[in-house]
Formats: structure tokens, C-alpha cells, sequence
């Protein structure tokens, strides 16, 4: 080796090394100079980054806590959100008490350890690793403060500091054994005996845990843990009223199986009521809200359970783990109707992400849309509902990560899935498609639209009549009256009477007809027995992403109309745009009935021409864009 060589070596290890604010530099600087032992783990820096392991937001990380009461057997879960003033700022402390079994003196101090676990790759419950409830909580506090107790009153507590744990110059970082105390810290029991800021009237809102400190301690029992997060500065939130709402909605959903199985969560001394985003199992959460609406349909419809499907446990293995998957369809006909927007978005939460929901051991681990089950996304998807089960054996298959932030299944999980399920969800998409239609017909059952109303005004006004049936005799009249009910049959709306239709049609020049099919153009029009008859086909994207969004909105009260709608924006009412787009069709239908009538067959094929290349041009340009 050359002495130019050597020199290089020498400098690159005097160089000094580019540490950041807040490294601890002690520990840094002896192990590099002085070629001390290096651990596999630096625990000075690796508390530090433990904060930045990445939960989706404050209420995923609570859920690591509630998910470690439940898996040492909790009946009983209090979840605290403590907004107060601290030197004129606002501060918030996060708590979560359960009444588990409790933890041992030894227990305690190994749980406090990162991959400290007593479960460790046991496949049987919700953990696994041993580092959720660390990660989870310095996500949110540089301090965590751990407090259990296998007996009344004897509480053993630990305590990770990140600032404390950052300066220690040991290369070696032990945990200290727990200490021991008949009593817990002022600003513990203060959270358990106060009314906190929110929800605000405490008397009515807040059910206390304990009135007082006497009752604190019988009401602590003789087993359970307490974990303290103080002067949190991680959250997603800044105020509890945020933090308490989100927490609330998602964990309603997350151990909705483990409410109705009688486990009581509360936030901010409120109970959580159970919510089942697939709305299959009786809640009293959204069947009060849908009595209390008279609706009489209040739950969703099962289409197909498939309690089996094999699912390797990795690709190409022989070794596979059950998957159950249930196919859920809500009613659309009942609810979208005589339901308000805003409560089918904020207190029924069916405009939500919830469509796909991934349950493993009876934990929900994600909730959301995913294209490779539900198909391209529509506004239909909305009214449809996937659950899928599987246990921990596919945690690998389902790409389940440590901190349980959602699934990532292989493709081929996806596959073996979706070749099951597949058919039945494309129908239950395409019976969804027709049900809106249907429902915005049978609203207006035996009544004209206000576009037809205004076209039949205009009628006289046009420079051009159109051809009229004339009929003399008795016999001709009787004859055009049975066609009229003929084509009343033809085009009568869901809900509405033979009597009902036949009055509707007698009476109006216009008719608008619709019908579902995925070969049709956008629009047809026909001219008989003195009707222009436009049918509009709602499987066209033209519908779906023009008509019917116009219609419904254009539709709304006027006080709903004020409301916001789902991005937050306020939105105007638009009624006098769909009598537009109404008589731009019906316009176009009367000249196209006035060109062709009585006209050779060549030019009625010229305009069906025109109607289906149109239709196809649309279609390209509309989902595309």
C-alpha cells in the first residue's frame, strides 16, 4: 500500500462527521474516535427516531395503546384528550387507562423495551413485535410514562424521556427497574376526576370516570395500565375537540366487533358507539339516526359471502390461510331519496373511503378504495361494501406493516381474490347504475319535468309545427288512445300507475325516457304518435358525470343547496342549469323528430349514425379527462 494511500485513510478518519442539532454527540464522538464497542443498537439516536416511524395521524397511534389493552384481555378502555393552559399556550396531554391484567414489576421493564414483547410472533392476537406502544407514543410526546398495577394501589411505573435518554453517554443504555407507589401523579388523577374542555357541558356529555379521589382508587381496581403522554407535540390536531371527533369516527369503525362484543371504549368520558361501515350489523349508531328518519330499509343487503378463498401465504407457496370476503349492497333506493346529503356524509358516513375494509383478527387494519376490487372508481362505488377477514398468517401476503398502517397486499392476493368476486361486483355495480336513474324517475312519478313543461309552451312559438295526428272517426281515436297507453306501458316510471303515465304522455308533446345499457349512444329519440320521445341511457358517461350530478343538485332544497358539499365548498343551487340542459336535448330531440318525419329511411340512418359515432366520441373524451 502506497504512503499516498495510507495519508487518504488517515485524513477520511480524522475527518469530523456533518451531525445535526440534537445528535448526541458525546457518545458519537467517543465511539468514533476512540474505537470503542459499537452496539448493534445506538438507543440515543434510536429513541429519537422511533418519533418518526410514521402513523397516519394521532388516532392511529392511540390505537396502538387500545390494541394492547385488548390483547391482555381489557373489558374497559378510556382514551383522554387533556387540552389545558400551560404559560398561555395550549398544551395537550394524551392518556389511555385500561383494565387489563396489569404488568409485573419485570414485565413492566421489558415492555418498556423496544422489541420487548410477551408475545413476540405469536399469530393468535392483535401484536406481534413488541414496539407499537413506544413508537406509538413518542410519535406524539417526547415523554412516555407507563403506570400498571396487579394489585389495588400498588402501582409500578416506568419512564422513557427522549431529551433524557439523548444525553446519556453510556454506550450501553439499561433500563432502570421500575419504581413503586401507592398513589399516582396530581396530573393523572386530575384527568380522571375532572371534567375536561371537551365535550363541553360536562354535566350532560361527560360521564367521569371517578368523582373523586377516594373513588379513583376503587374505581382503579385491583388490575390495569395507564399510559401517559404529557405536553404532546405531534398531533395532527391542536385542539382536543379535533382530536376527540376524529378519534371517535375511526375508532366507532376500527373495533366495532369488539363494542358489540360488549368492550367499552370511551373518549373524553363519552362512550363509542360501534359503527359497521358496511352497515350489515345492527348499530345503534346509525339504526337510531334512520328510525328516527322513518326509514324503514336500515341496513345494507348481503349479495355473496365467500367464507373460503385460499390464499398462499407467500407466492408460489403450497401453504395457504383462509380469507373470508362478504359483498355488501346499500339501499340506494330508499336512502339516497328521502335521506339529506349532509347526513348521508357526516352521520351515515357513506360518502367515505370506507368502501373496502380489511379486518384481521377482528381489528380493522384498513379502510379505503381500492381499483383492484371495486373496479374504475364511480360515484356509484359509494353504495357498495367489501369485508375481508384474514388472520395473521397473511400478514406477509397482506403486506401488513409493524405499526399496522393499512395493508398492502401482493398483486397476487389481489388476483386470487378478484376471480372470485369479480363478477358479482361489476353486477352489483351495474344494478346500483340503474337504481339512480330509477330513483330520480320515480320522484317525478306522473309529473312533467320542468324542461318538458317549457318546451310544450314553447311549442306554439316555433316557426315549424310538427306533424300531429288528426284523428276523425271514432274508431281512429279509440285506435291513437290504445297507442298512447301502449307507449305509456313503454316508457312508465318505477312507482308509477298505468293511469298516472298514460296522463303524463296524453298531455305532453315531450317525453324523457331512460334506460341502462352499455351498447346504446348517449341519447335516442324516436317521434311517435305526435311525441318526441328523448330516452337517455344512464350508462353512459354523459349521465354519470353530467345529467345525474346536475339533476340531484339542481334537485336539492333550497336550504340544502346552501349547505357545502363534500370538498367543504359552498354550493349554489343549480335547478335552472338542468332545465337547460333539459331543453338543449328536447330541442335537439324536436329537431331531429321534425327532420326525419316522413323523410326516406336513408336520412333516419344518417342520424343514428350520428348518434352512435357522437356517443362513442363522447365516451372516449369524458373518461379520459
Amino acid at each position: 500500500m502506497s504512503d499516498e494511500t495510507i495519508s487518504v485513510s488517515e485524513e477520511t478518519r480524522a475527518a469530523p462527521m456533518d451531525w445535526g442539532k440534537g445528535a448526541p454527540t458525546a457518545i458519537l464522538q467517543r465511539v468514533h474516535k476512540e474505537g470503542a464497542k459499537v452496539p448493534l443498537f445506538l438507543g440515543q439516536t434510536l429513541v429519537n427516531s422511533m418519533r418518526d416511524v410514521g402513523y397516519n395521524d394521532t388516532t392511529s397511534a392511540v390505537c396502538e395503546h387500545v390494541d394492547n389493552a385488548l390483547q391482555w384481555g381489557a373489558k374497559h378502555v378510556h382514551i383522554y384528550f387533556n387540552q389545558r393552559k400551560d404559560r398561555d399556550k395550549t398544551a395537550v396531554d394524551v392518556m389511555v387507562l385500561d383494565d387489563g391484567q396489569g404488568m409485573s414489576p419485570n414485565t413492566l421493564q421489558v415492555a418498556t423495551a423496544f422489541g420487548g414483547s410477551m408475545v413476540f410472533e405469536n399469530r393468535k392476537g392483535i401484536g406481534r413485535f413488541g414496539v407499537g406502544m413506544k413508537a406509538a407514543a413518542l410519535s406524539m410526546s417526547p415523554v412516555l410514562e407507563i403506570y400498571s398495577w396487579q394489585e389495588a394501589r400498588a402501582f409500578y411505573q416506568m419512564t422513557l424521556d427522549v431529551f433524557e435518554i439523548s444525553q446519556d453517554k453510556r454506550n450501553l443504555i439499561e433500563l432502570p427497574e421500575p419504581t413503586f407507589s401507592d398513589s399516582l401523579p396530581t396530573e393523572v388523577t386530575r384527568i380522571l376526576t375532572t371534567p375536561l374542555v371537551y365535550p363541553k357541558n360536562p354535566n350532560e356529555n361527560q360521564r367521569l370516570f371517578a368523582d373523586s379521589i377516594g373513588d379513583l382508587y376503587d374505581n382503579l381496581g385491583q388490575h390495569g395500565t395507564i399510559v401517559f403522554m404529557p405536553d404532546c407535540d405531534r398531533l395532527t390536531y391542536k385542539t382536543a375537540k379535533a382530536l376527540v371527533d376524529n378519534a371517535v369516527k375511526d375508532i366507532a369503525r376500527v373495533y366495532r366487533r369488539y363494542i358489540e362484543r360488549g368492550v367499552k371504549i370511551f373518549i373524553n368520558n363519552r362512550p363509542v358507539e360501534a359503527f359497521d361501515p358496511t352497515f350489515w350489523r345492527p348499530s345503534e349508531r346509525y339504526t337510531k339516526i334512520l328510525a328516527e328518519l322513518e326509514i324503514e330499509e336500515r341496513r345494507s343487503r348481503l349479495v355473496q359471502a365467500w367464507e373460503r378463498i385460499e390464499i398462499p401465504v407467500q407466492e408460489d407457496s403450497t401453504k395457504t390461510a383462509p380469507v373470508s370476503v362478504r359483498l355488501y349492497r346499500l339501499p340506494i333506493e330508499e336512502w339516497k331519496g328521502a335521506i339529506a346529503k349532509r347526513v348521508l356524509t357526516n352521520e351515515l358516513q357513506v360518502y367515505s373511503s370506507s368502501i373496502v375494509s380489511f379486518m384481521r383478527a377482528d381489528r380493522e387494519v384498513f379502510a379505503g378504495t381500492p381499483t383492484q376490487l371495486i373496479g374504475k372508481w364511480s360515484n356509484n362505488n359509494y353504495w357498495l361494501r367489501i369485508q375481508i377477514d384474514f388472520p395473521a398468517e397473511l400478514d406477509e401476503a397482506m403486506g401488513v406493516a409493524m405499526n399496522k398502517q393499512g395493508v398492502r397486499p401482493k398483486k397476487y392476493v389481489y388476483d386470487a381474490i378478484s376471480a372470485h368476486i369479480e363478477k358479482e361486483v361489476s353486477a352489483t355495480r351495474q344494478s346500483i347504475a340503474q337504481a339512480a336513474p330509477e330513483r330520480l324517475k320515480k320522484s317525478a312519478s306522473g309529473q312533467l319535468t320542468e324542461g318538458e313543461r317549457r318546451a310544450n309552451a314553447a311549442d306554439g312559438l316555433q316557426p315549424k309545427s310538427l306533424p300531429v295526428p288528426a284523428p276523425q272517426t271514432t274508431e281512429e281515436k279509440q285506435a291513437l288512445a290504445e297507442n298512447l297507453r301502449t307507449l305509456a306501458m313503454m316508457v312508465k316510471r318505477p312507482g308509477e300507475t298505468e293511469d298516472a303515465a298514460f296522463s303524463r304522455i296524453e298531455q305532453s308533446t315531450y317525453v324523457t325516457h331512460f334506460v341502462h345499457d352499455e351498447f346504446w349512444p348517449f341519447y335516442n329519440v324516436e317521434y311517435r304518435f305526435g311525441k318526441v320521445i328523448l330516452t337517455i341511457n344512464s350508462a353512459h358517461p354523459f349521465y354519470e358525470k353530467l345529467y345525474k350530478p346536475l339533476v340531484e343538485l339542481g334537485s336539492r332544497p333550497t336550504a340544502e343547496a346552501e349547505a357545502e358539499d363534500d370538498d367543504g365548498d359552498a354550493v349554489p343551487c343549480n335547478s335552472e342549469l338542468v332545465v337547460m340542459l333539459q331543453l338543449v336535448l328536447l330541442s335537439l330531440a324536436r329537431a331531429q323528430s321534425q327532420l326525419t318525419s316522413g323523410a326516406e329511411d336513408e336520412r333516419g340512418e344518417a342520424f343514428k349514425t350520428l348518434q352512435k359515432e357522437w356517443s362513442e366520441a363522447m365516451r372516449v373524451q369524458m373518461l379520459t379527462t
